[in-house]
């Protein structure tokens, strides 16, 4: 089921609700559920948890926020679905998933848009990045209030390699949105579908040879003990969306809204912030551990983000806005 654009900017106007419902619905307490796909401990949910504070600081216990880790409440397209009945009240949905409906949405993921994890903090906050959220009512039944992020995602690789086309022939496990599958295809790799929790199992085994992933996921996981060579790509990473049920949405008074916006920006603000000045802390833990750290050139990539743009630039025209921007940061 999906939201109507037309009558999620009606009521969010207040030109649908009766008289008087704005200021009844303000006085009226009120418990948000949000659901989230990472376990307790993950910057993301510390930030949710955060938001759950602020709010029940700022409105002295009217509203309150409870926060269902680690797919309590479903995997994303399940979590997705509640949101647009509106049994759902929150998720905090990876553009994984939502690009996989939403083209304009992958555009964000798209191979060597910025390249560094404090550029990234940069384009999620710019004005192109927030202006992607204008689709989700319309395609999604969803309302996008604020970005959050991971840093640049590495291939962590039994193999020894040192550069682009050393990928070309590896069973590589990675994350399986369209963008990620064509660009990883189009460097030659073979993208083996593995569940998470096998993959270090699995490169152990030969079963795979690698897998991309973020750097402080596979810190946790220590995927460095599996690995020769920790090959940083500086070309993908993967954000997450914190949504609200466009459904939900509209039964709320401009003000709420207005408090619910303000404190999941902050909330994520600070995971944006505090990720990138950890990172090149966790970049000298993987110096100090078994595998090699090594750099790869994207002038190396150059043929390679030609090729993709051709297909994706059709599909999601503002990824040339997004480029543009990428450059200037």
């Amino acid at each position: 089921m999906t939201f109507s654009r037309r009558s999620f900017l009606a009521a969010s106007a207040g030109v649908a609700m009766p008289l008087g419902a704005p200021s009844l619905a303000l006085a009226q307490a009120r418990e948000f559920r949000l659901g989230i796909l990472t376990p307790p401990g993950h910057p993301w949910n510390r930030a949710a948890l955060k938001v759950g504070e602020t709010l029940k600081a700022e409105t002295n216990g009217r509203l309150s926020l409870t926060v269902f880790h680690a797919g309590q409440l479903g995997n994303e397209a399940a979590m997705l679905q509640q949101m647009q009945s509106g049994a759902l009240d929150m998720g905090w949905i990876m553009a994984a998933e939502l690009g996989s409906r939403v083209p304009t949405i992958a555009a964000i993921t798209a191979p060597y848009v910025v390249d560094s994890t404090p550029k990234i903090a940069k384009l999620v906050r710019h004005p192109v990045a927030m202006k992607l959220f204008d689709v989700l009512p319309r395609e999604t039944g969803t309302v996008g209030l604020a970005w959050g992020i991971t840093g640049m995602r590495a291939i962590f690789s039994a193999r020894d390699i040192s550069r682009l086309a050393d990928i070309r022939g590896m069973k590589l496990r990675i994350n399986p949105t369209p963008v990620y599958r064509d660009f990883y295809q189009s460097l030659g790799a073979a993208p083996t579908p593995i569940p998470t929790p096998a993959v270090f199992d699995a490169m152990s085994n030969g079963q795979v040879d690698g897998l991309e992933a973020d750097l402080e996921f596979s810190w946790n996981q220590r995927f460095d003990r599996v690995s020769k060579v920790i090959l940083m790509m500086n070309a993908v990473f993967m954000p997450v969306i914190a949504l609200v049920s466009g459904r939900v949405w509209t039964t709320l008074p401009a003000a709420d809204r207005e408090i619910i916006t303000r404190a999941v920006k902050a909330a994520l603000d600070i995971q944006i912030d505090e990720l990138a000045v950890n990172e090149p802390k966790l970049v000298e833990q993987f110096k100090a551990g078994p595998a090699q750290v090594r750099v790869a050139d994207p002038k190396d990539a150059e043929a390679v983000v030609a090729e993709f743009d051709k297909l994706w630039l059709p599909k999601a025209p503002v990824l040339a806005e997004l480029r543009q921007v990428g450059r200037t940061l």
